[in-house]
């Protein structure tokens, strides 16, 4: 990922950007931005973006270059690549600083014990989680 905000170019008080490049097969891990929403402009490739409403409401589309998509702020979404080739997003968002929150980051601060008992699975396991919010991760 490459970004551009305030903090990287100082004129940019109003708008951040992220441009995301994943590899065929891979996986940009569930996130979500809690300072604004995310607008996409699918640069190349082709993928496929899940977006979880608040509440068990989730929404799966497809893209291909040339589409765009929008991810309201704070709403949980992950991005597979589902082609042969890089798949490479745009995503801008109205504000001077990108934010994100990552959901193996975000289990990984939290103690294992609470985390293992609310998805009902062994301590052990959550352990595992990577806590470095890798953004991409192998399928």
């Amino acid at each position: 990922m490459r970004f551009a905000d305030s903090r990287t170019f100082k004129v940019s008080t109003t708008i951040a950007a992220a441009l995301e490049t994943i590899k065929p097969g891979g996986l940009r891990e569930m996130h979500w931005h809690p300072n604004a929403d995310e607008w996409q402009y699918w640069i190349k490739g082709q993928g496929r973006m899940t977006v979880f409403n608040t509440g068990p409401q989730a929404m799966t589309m497809d893209f291909n270059a040339g589409d765009i998509g929008v991810v309201k702020r704070n709403y949980g979404h992950y991005i597979q690549n589902t082609g042969t080739t890089d798949a490479q997003i745009l995503a801008v968002f109205k504000t001077a600083q990108y934010e994100e929150i990552s959901l193996s980051d975000w289990l990984t601060h939290t103690p294992p014990d609470l985390v293992a008992q609310h998805v009902n699975i062994d301590p052990a396991v959550v352990k595992r989680f990577p806590n470095n919010a890798p953004g991409f991760l192998p399928i």
